[in-house]
């Protein structure tokens, strides 16, 4: 049998600071990769549904904004279908990415996305679920991204139903998901890391 003494097991390793070089290189200076950073634009003219913006700034535990996070977002378009080989519901819109990544502001840790507001799409048992967006966050010192869910203020009805938002056993932290309105088509949606106000995140 092959000794294993020069395969030990290495240090983990954080998440930056490459996470801005390898996925966001025009946003810290580096030009010529691609013409624009992956998932900048996710509308075009020609998108269908209501355009909205979602801002939001990642905190840490000690309410300090993240100034290197990056988050990345999924969503179903207007219509609730997703842009995916395995959308087999209809055809999404083809003028929608339904994909999008950005960093944080180096100085305010602020990021924006702007896309369109999603349809509803169905739970796995036929429930319906309400329009939400996927989000992804990683940043020096997360060494596996994190993963939640903006839901909108203004989806009352559908989020009192939603069968993620209903299984949660402290319902005290579902506000910790809703993304604030705060003005036409725009919301916000802070992360907390952790402390009292920290997001709710998923296992999936």
């Amino acid at each position: 049998m092959q000794s294993l003494n020069r395969l030990k097991e290495s240090p983990s390793q954080t998440a930056g600071p490459y996470v801005h070089i390898g996925c966001v290189p025009n946003f810290c200076g580096i030009e010529g990769v691609y013409p624009e950073d992956l998932g900048t634009s996710m509308v075009n003219a020609q998108t269908r549904g209501e355009r909205i913006s979602v801002t939001g700034i990642v905190y840490d535990g000690t309410g300090t904004p993240l100034k290197d996070a990056m988050v990345e977002i999924w969503q179903a378009d207007a219509d609730g279908l997703y842009p995916s080989p395995e959308e087999h519901r209809g055809t999404a819109d083809p003028n929608f990415t339904g994909w999008g990544r950005k960093a944080g502001d180096y100085t305010t840790g602020e990021w924006v996305f702007e896309t369109v507001k999603p349809g509803a799409v169905p739970f796995p048992d036929g429930r319906m679920m309400a329009p939400h967006i996927s989000l992804w966050i990683v940043a020096r010192g997360i060494n596996i991204g994190l993963q939640t869910r903006l839901y909108f203020e203004d989806e009352a009805d559908a989020n009192a139903k939603d069968p993620i938002l209903t299984r949660l056993e402290h319902q005290n932290r579902v506000p910790t998901l809703i993304a604030k309105k705060t003005g036409n088509g725009a919301y916000r949606f802070d992360i907390y890391l952790q402390g009292e106000n920290e997001t709710v995140f998923f296992d999936f």
